[in-house]
């Protein structure tokens, strides 16, 4: 016996119990704790060169998925503060967040929804880029990468 559950949301979290009569034995029961996440999220790093073209993918694991069904924004987090510095909503042109100084001129969304620096600046060193893909209102997949840069 098998309970099956559709259009999961948070709400769905909670112990569940099935229980049966059974004969001469008398009632059986079994309970599941069930929680329901509401985002998953992929850690990656990337190295890179000064004054080269840094690329990284929003999720790099999820190639059979189409990311352009999707909304999706880019942020840039460092010192525990996060900042958005692209949004893309489906069938509908990028738009870039110039309120990052540092970022204003560098970031460009290029295929698949990738996010391209250039140049790299000794100051993305350390730096966390984060993709957030929402493919439901209350399920959110996360790709962070901390960028690695290097002199030659």
């Amino acid at each position: 016996w098998a309970l099956h559950l559709k259009n999961i949301t948070i709400a769905l979290s909670g112990q569940y119990k099935c229980s049966f009569a059974t004969y001469p034995y008398g009632t059986k029961a079994a309970k599941i704790q069930l929680t329901v996440k509401a985002e998953e999220e992929q850690h990656y790093l990337k190295k890179v060169g000064l004054n080269q073209t840094l690329e990284i993918p929003c999720l790099e694991d999820t190639t059979s998925e189409n990311l352009s069904t999707y909304p999706l924004k880019w942020l840039v987090g460092d010192n525990g503060r996060k900042e958005e510095l692209v949004t893309k909503e489906p069938s509908c042109p990028a738009v870039y967040r110039n309120s990052s100084t540092v970022y204003r001129h560098r970031v460009r969304l290029g295929l698949n929804n990738t996010l391209k620096i250039f140049p790299t600046k000794i100051t993305d060193d350390g730096r966390v880029f984060s993709c957030h893909v929402m493919y439901h209102p209350e399920r959110v997949q996360k790709g962070s990468t901390t960028v690695r840069v290097y002199g030659k």
